[in-house]
């Protein structure tokens, strides 16, 4: 029996002996590509290459590629788990030829792999074709001995492939494995007929003829190419004659590994289920945090927390009350750590993350648990069968569940969700928006992209030379336009066959100078940009009309290009700083530099402490001081991973690699500018140290007459303050502390007061209780109360009456202040004080929620506060 390490290594190296070359897997978060969240198929780090954007030094590949479906067109989630085969995260085997072979070779490629390699048995085949591509299906006749009574057609459904909405697609012909008759589901069972698990798809081979666009419009791709893929998960399930990729030798070290935890035997049946999705859950959420996904509550981070705590509560119905998924890292790195070595690098980071992240949403899930059941409850006494949008996102907004796990419970219990409500209210609390890009922005203008490439790529020369004679090859509108001659006064695409100019990237800020035509200053770059596939282009602007033809120098700002290499250096110097003293964790996670500072974001779990800011900033002061050289290689870039150069998360490299040395400080890819010394930087001071999501931090820093600048302001603001305070420098700290202390005194003896009046406003009212529907209800209405003041008065109500629900209201000129409270003999009655404060907020233009014993909430519209007060009663 085959083992999947060597089912991989035989399908590569079978498409290496056939001249393709073996390209790495590509993270799972997609490289300058915004329509997708994660790479969900082997051709997406390819995609370029199809569009005709990019060129390779290959024209042949294969791959093992990391893929994740959980969003978008490709979503197999709601399926992991309940069938044989979804999974979230898979990996799909795949050949590729860019313009090279075509429909011929791809099938005998195929056909070979199958039946010579695998040795798999040809009767138990079949294939399918596009119903409009009669071509494949004379190939499948004439190329092999499949029996032509195993080769189905069908429409464009099932077999006209595309990455997603947009982008390169094509024709399809599939290849399925036919496990036999026992499996069959009944008369009708068959290829395009039904959904069963007796016919399987096992390759996929597109042939890519066509790129789609928004509108859905089918443009022919520069040269027709081949993208094959294939599951390893399902193949491995065939060649190892099991029934499920669950039983395969990928999955069942980690299920074993849970029966070990548990104390429970796994079942293939549905009592199974929960051992299936959390050995599915860990394989993704490791290989995301790995390629440097942290759970949060948006975007990508949000698709991890959801599978994170999808798995938590799956463990929780097997007994797993306690963190557990981190135990289940080592077993992974058996299974995978050999074909993925970053599970190897990243053990230690992501099994932290796991933990971290576990411990978290236990403190929160059982009090979310309850109060779910308790929405549960009450929607079967009403006989309501649909959960509101509105609950859903209190479960999501007060105790983090993802409206996925609330809806997985919702239809354990047999109801269902209304999502559309639930979106509705998510958008009422926050306004979701998309970061726009730049007017300047062109890496996805793909008409543009095909103008670049039919030019001469530019040489840039700006390593050594701040200007450079050069000769203009075109010039865009911004909209891609080309234009035959200069316009004056009005912003351009300048492409140029030499540039000392940097194009914005590596996190580093473009140049901006000036355009000379002999000695005259005829224009501007007030930007600089690179395109997809890497070539740089100016963002210029002429104030002179000059002939196309003419050879121009572009120059440089030099003290702002100076500057920003201070920072760019500054960085490298940072990096190996936070290691230093942080641990190895702290990795880059992404860097911005210009001329006034430098960002550098890295992975930590905790606020640093001053006297850790004080090391790194120390440290990084000492490094500049020891006056090492910079230098720089080019190495191809398999070698300068051996010699240990740290290649930095998020970036796409090419064949060949450019590495910046700094003595025995700092080995890193990095294609950016810097300073030739260290001691250029001058002097490193840390601004500001902040949290940019969990496991995530940022410091911002400046180098070189910043940091004079910034010491003047501080001096200044010193000065500002001992003359405010009126005492010396030296004692604006103790002065603050006195002051603060007197404040608390202040504050407490408020306290007191309020107390007492409280006291004496409630002996007033305690004559106003009134029985409804045989509840104790006391309603208030006070002007100018603070929250905290409405909560201190309920706590006397119920102290001294034992048994009430109360409802106190206060009003200003501008907004609203409602609490609701009942005391717990009330609540079993099932009177809940966050029902009620969901109904009558709306009324004062306001939202709120809490507990069934307390709740309280905002609102703007203060005549409307006696309305809402009495609206209690009718609810009751």
């Amino acid at each position: 029996m085959y083992t999947t390490l060597q089912i991989r290594e035989k399908f590569l190296k079978y498409f290496e002996s056939k001249h393709h070359q073996r390209v790495p897997s590509s993270s799972l978060i997609p490289a300058e590509d915004p329509t997708l969240m994660f790479v969900n198929a082997g051709m997406v780090q390819f995609k370029n290459v199809f569009l005709g954007l990019e060129e390779r030094a290959y024209k042949r590949a294969t791959t093992s590629q990391k893929c994740l479906r959980i969003s978008g067109k490709h979503n197999d989630f709601e399926a992991v788990g309940r069938t044989p085969r979804h999974h979230t995260f898979f990996e799909m085997l795949g050949n590729f030829s860019f313009g090279d072979y075509f429909k011929k070779e791809a099938i005998e490629y195929a056909w070979e792999f199958l039946t010579k390699e695998l040795k798999l048995p040809k009767e138990k085949l079949w294939v399918t074709i596009y119903d409009k591509d009669d071509e494949t299906g004379n190939l499948w006749l004439t190329l092999t001995d499949i029996a032509p009574d195993r080769i189905v057609k069908l429409g464009e459904k099932d077999n006209f492939w595309s990455m997603g909405d947009v982008g390169p697609c094509g024709p399809c012909t599939e290849i399925h494995y036919d496990r036999g008759e026992s499996y069959s589901c009944g008369e009708e069972c068959g290829l395009g007929k039904c959904e069963c698990d007796r016919i399987t798809e096992i390759w996929n081979l597109v042939f890519m003829e066509f790129n789609r666009d928004e509108k859905g419009t089918l443009t022919p791709l520069p040269k027709p190419s081949v993208d094959t893929g294939m599951g390893l998960e399902r193949i491995v399930a065939v060649m190892q004659s099991v029934n499920s990729n669950y039983d395969t030798d990928l999955f069942q070290p980690i299920i074993k590994k849970i029966e070990e935890l548990t104390g429970i035997k796994y079942m293939n049946n549905d009592e199974g289920f929960p051992f299936r999705v959390i050995a599915d859950h860990i394989r993704s959420s490791s290989f995301l945090i790995a390629d440097g996904v942290l759970p949060s509550n948006e975007g990508r981070g949000y698709i991890l927390r959801r599978i994170l705590r999808r798995a938590v509560r799956y463990g929780k119905t097997l007994g797993l009350n306690k963190p557990f998924l981190f135990i289940l890292v080592d077993t992974l790195i058996e299974i995978m750590g050999s074909a993925y070595s970053e599970l190897i690098e990243k053990k230690d980071f992501i099994i932290k993350i796991l933990k971290v992240e576990e411990e978290r949403f236990l403190e929160t899930l059982n009090e979310g648990i309850i109060l779910t059941e308790n929405i549960l409850s009450e929607m079967r006494k009403e006989n309501r069968l649909l959960m509101t949008g509105e609950e859903a996102f209190l479960l999501y907004d007060t105790y983090g569940f993802p409206v996925e796990l609330t809806e997985d419970v919702v239809k354990e219990n047999n109801f269902s969700l209304d999502k559309d409500g639930f979106i509705k209210a998510m958008s009422k609390q926050k306004e979701l928006t998309r970061l726009s890009s730049s007017k300047h922005n062109f890496k996805q203008n793909i008409a543009l992209a095909k103008e670049f490439i039919k030019l001469k790529n530019t040489v840039f020369t700006g390593y050594d030379n701040i200007d450079e004679e050069t000769q203009i090859l075109a010039i865009f509108s911004l909209t891609g336009k080309k234009l035959n001659k200069i316009i004056i006064n009005e912003e351009v695409i300048l492409i140029t066959d030499k540039t000392p100019f940097y194009g914005e990237s590596g996190g580093q800020i473009g140049d901006i100078g000036k355009i000379y035509l002999a000695d005259h200053h005829v224009g501007d770059i007030i930007d600089t940009k690179k395109s997809a596939d890497g070539r740089i282009y100016h963002i210029a602007k002429f104030f002179n009309n000059i002939e196309m033809s003419k050879k121009i120098t572009l120059r440089v700002n030099k003290l702002r290009r100076e500057a920003i290499m201070r920072n760019h250096s500054a960085t490298h110097l940072l990096h190996k700083a936070l290691n230093q003293v942080l641990g190895k964790h702290a990795t880059q996670k992404g860097s911005f530099v210009d001329d006034k500072y430098l960002r550098f974001d890295f992975s930590h779990f905790e606020n640093l402490t001053k006297s850790e800011i004080e090391k790194i900033e120390d440290l990084v002061n000492k490094y500049i001081l020891e006056h090492v050289d910079v230098k720089i290689q080019i190495l191809p870039v398999e070698e300068a991973k051996k010699i240990g150069a740290i290649a930095i998360f998020g970036e796409k490299y090419g064949d060949e690699v450019r590495v910046v040395t700094m003595g025995d400080i700092s080995l890193e890819f990095c294609g950016g500018t810097h300073v030739k010394n260290s001691s250029y930087i001058g002097s490193f001071k840390i601004l500001n140290e902040s949290s940019v999501g969990a496991g995530l931090r940022r410091i911002e820093a400046c180098t070189g007459l910043q940091t004079i600048k910034k010491t003047r302001e501080l001096d200044a603001l010193i000065h500002d303050l001992s003359g405010q305070l009126k005492v010396p420098p030296k004692e604006i700290s103790l002065k603050i502390f006195n002051l603060q202390k007197e404040l608390k005194e202040l504050q407490t003896e408020k306290q007191k007061l309020n107390m007492a009046l409280a006291n004496i406003e409630v002996k007033k009212s305690l004559d106003k209780v009134e029985e409804i529907k045989g509840i104790p209800v006391l309603i208030e209405e006070f002007t100018g109360k603070t929250m905290e003041e409405l909560r201190q008065i309920s706590d006397i109500y119920r102290d001294k009456l034992g048994s009430v629900l109360v409802v106190l209201g206060s009003k200003d000129k501008e907004k609203v202040n409602l609490l609701v409270s009942a005391t717990k003999d009330l609540v079993n009655k099932n009177v809940s004080a966050g029902s009620i404060i969901k109904t009558i907020a709306p009324i004062v233009g306001g939202g709120g929620g809490g507990r069934p014993d307390m709740a309280q909430a905002g609102g703007k519209l203060p005549d409307k506060l006696t309305q809402a007060l009495m609206e209690v009663k009718n609810i009751l």
